[in-house]
């Protein structure tokens, strides 16, 4: 090899192991210490009625779970993607299946950075992008009355998720898209609480905003409706735009949000129904404030 193909070949490979290096650093799962948390160690009665608005009975009770059972978050329910099937993990307080030896701070972690105990990167399968909107203290609250539910021995499934999406680490650069705390609708004071509600511990986006090809919200269609994206079929747009709740006034929404009765006297169905099970132990200016939050958004009209 003569002197320059030699320094051109040397310059490729620095280059490349630069590009690897920052890349590594760039997909690095974030965390905050324990030193960082805010002191007391929450309250729980606070933590039950972000406990509701958040619907983790949703997603974590065994299916079919009723009464007092849906209080034991076992985990298990398959949630079929087109990236894969996941499985929804015990987060009880058992200490080997679930969640026991968790430290607050861990939960913070999980909640604001989808960063694992063991520092690696969940799946935003957990809503955390939702999560990260939350504030710190109402994160302490939900995690002291977690602590307090009913412990389940129940041993995680792994996820079912084929190559390349199997790379947890490249989580990392999907969080660089789509991680951030900061809200998505700029509103007035008044509508603050809503917006809180909606965006951060309701998760509301999560199912209720349509996803890039990777699987990222659509902040643009924000609220927009589109397709179910764990199962067939599709979910409402709550903006003005649509055709759904555009109609109903601010009262008619939080009245749903507390019966499941709509103004013409259906009522809710499918994963709704859950929704509404959660809501419905808000108090009620709660549920209004969700409904002039929602009244407020921007328009998204019928996707093209």
């Amino acid at each position: 090899m003569t002197g320059p193909m030699r320094r051109i070949s040397i310059g490729i490979v620095v280059l490349g192991l630069a590009a690897a290096v920052a890349a590594w650093f760039l997909s690095a799962p974030k965390q905050i210490g324990a030193a960082d948390l805010p002191a007391g160690k929450g309250d729980p009665e606070r933590g039950a009625t972000l406990f509701a608005i958040g619907g983790c009975v949703s997603c974590h009770a065994p299916e079919g779970a009723k009464g007092t059972d849906k209080l034991v978050l076992a985990g298990g329910r398959a949630f079929k993607t087109e990236f894969g099937t996941f499985y929804a993990p015990n987060i009880s307080p058992d200490p080997d299946a679930g969640i026991g030896r968790w430290e607050p701070v861990d939960f913070v972690n999980a909640m604001k950075y989808g960063t694992s105990p063991d520092g690696g990167h969940f799946y935003p399968a957990f809503p955390y992008t939702s999560y990260a909107r939350m504030q710190v203290e109402d994160l302490l609250d939900l995690w002291a009355y977690l602590t307090v539910l009913p412990a389940s021995d129940r041993a995680n499934r792994p996820h079912d998720i084929g190559f390349p999406f199997s790379i947890r680490r490249a989580v990392g650069f999907w969080k660089l898209l789509y991680l951030a705390p900061e809200p998505v609708v700029p509103v007035g004071e008044d509508l603050e609480r809503g917006r809180y509600l909606v965006e951060g511990p309701g998760h509301c986006g999560e199912c209720h905003t349509p996803r890039s090809p990777i699987g990222g919200p659509d902040l643009a269609r924000w609220l927009g409706g589109g397709p179910n994206p764990d199962g067939p079929g599709t979910i409402p747009n709550l903006t003005p735009g649509g055709e759904t709740i555009s109609g109903w006034s601010e009262a008619d929404i939080a009245e749903y949000l507390k019966s499941g009765f709509t103004p013409d006297f259906d009522t809710a169905g499918g994963s709704m129904a859950d929704v509404v099970e959660n809501t419905s132990q808000l108090d009620d200016d709660d549920r209004l404030a969700i409904a002039r939050y929602l009244k407020a958004l921007p328009a998204v009209g019928a996707a093209e």
